[in-house]
């Protein structure tokens, strides 16, 4: 269990506050340069439609007066989007769409989507300066009913996401 204490502590450089899902979606448009047209077609892939307005006020500032949290079942259908964006649409009844999502889900669906390798996830996260082992990463993809289960805090799904900008874009926040 001591080497799961590693995922707790987290360098200075990352923030401590709270990652909401819509910082989740302000990262992924940033990291893969989307317009708005290119978001709402990722939606689309999920079969949902959103507006445009939607997606601007989810991607607000959260001071914003205008500013809306996205639910967990949008986030949830952008992201299965982006699978069927990257990784094509697959035979069969479509992906179900969660209600609920927590960053272990979300860092699921991203390693899908980018058909990652767990060596390519802790690739990314050592770009981000973040140094986790094949363990700790793998323990964030089991069921949660099993012992060895870990929740993916929020320092760990920015880290991931930092690193994932870093490769895609070349550089720093």
């Amino acid at each position: 269990m001591r080497i799961f204490n590693a995922i707790f502590v987290v360098s200075n450089s990352i923030q401590s506050d709270n990652m909401t899902k819509n910082d989740v979606l302000r990262r992924l448009r940033y990291t893969f340069n989307f317009g708005d047209d290119d978001m709402i077609s990722i939606f689309e892939l999920a079969d949902v439609a959103v507006s445009r307005a939607q997606v601007s006020d989810w991607l607000k500032k959260d001071t914003d007066e205008q500013f809306r949290p996205i639910p967990d079942d949008q986030l949830a259908a952008f992201l299965n989007g982006l699978i069927i964006s990257k990784r094509g649409k697959k035979d069969g009844p479509p992906m179900p769409i969660e209600k609920k999502l927590n960053n272990n889900m979300i860092l699921r669906k991203l390693k899908i989507a980018l058909n990652l390798k767990d060596h390519d996830m802790l690739d990314l996260m050592k770009l981000a300066d973040f140094n986790l082992s094949k363990h700790e990463l793998s323990a964030f993809f089991r069921n949660p009913k099993q012992s060895q289960y870990r929740e993916c805090l929020d320092q760990v799904l920015r880290v991931f996401l930092q690193g994932l900008q870093k490769q895609e874009r070349g550089e720093n926040e």
